[in-house]
C-alpha cells in the first residue's frame, strides 16, 4: 500500500470514492471545495492506493491552532486491513511536525461501525463538548 498527498487531478476520483466509502455524503461536496482545500493545504488530503487503486482517504487539515481529521473512508471490500491505521499515522506524524498536542476527528453518532475503528486508534469520544451548528446557506 501506497499513501500519497491527493492532488488536483485525483478531485473526481475522490468525489467518487466518498459516494462509494464514506458515511453521511450529504455534506454538499463539490469539486470546488476539494480544489480549494487541496490549493489552500496541498498535504491536508491523505491517500491510500493499493496496486494503482484508491482504498482510502483522509482529511488531515491543521488551522495552526488544532488537528482536525475528516472523511476517514476505507473501500468497503478493503476494510479491516490496517489503511485506516496507516493514514492516521501519517496524519499524526503531520500533526507532530506542525507541534499539535491533540487530534479532534469528526466521527457521525449514527456510524457505529467506525466507533470501534476510532477507539482502536486511541481515540475517545469527548463528553464534555458538544458542537454547535449554523448552516451558512
Amino acid at each position: 500500500m501506497k499513501t500519497r498527498h491527493g492532488g488536483l487531478g485525483d478531485v473526481p476520483a475522490v468525489l467518487d470514492f466518498w459516494l462509494l466509502a464514506a458515511e453521511g455524503t450529504d455534506r454538499r461536496d463539490s469539486p470546488d471545495k476539494v480544489v480549494a482545500l487541496i490549493e489552500r493545504d496541498p498535504e491536508a488530503l491523505l491517500l491510500a492506493e493499493l496496486d494503482g487503486e484508491l482504498v482510502g482517504t483522509l482529511i488531515a487539515g491543521w488551522d495552526g491552532w488544532r488537528a482536525h481529521l475528516y472523511r476517514l473512508a476505507v473501500h468497503p471490500s478493503h476494510r479491516r486491513k490496517g489503511i485506516a491505521t496507516t493514514l492516521l499515522a501519517a496524519a499524526e506524524s503531520r500533526f507532530a511536525a506542525f507541534g499539535a498536542f491533540r487530534a479532534d476527528a469528526m466521527v457521525l453518532d449514527d456510524n457505529v461501525s467506525a466507533h470501534g475503528a476510532w477507539s482502536a486508534a486511541g481515540y475517545a469520544r469527548q463528553p464534555t463538548w458538544s458542537r454547535w451548528v449554523k448552516p451558512l446557506k
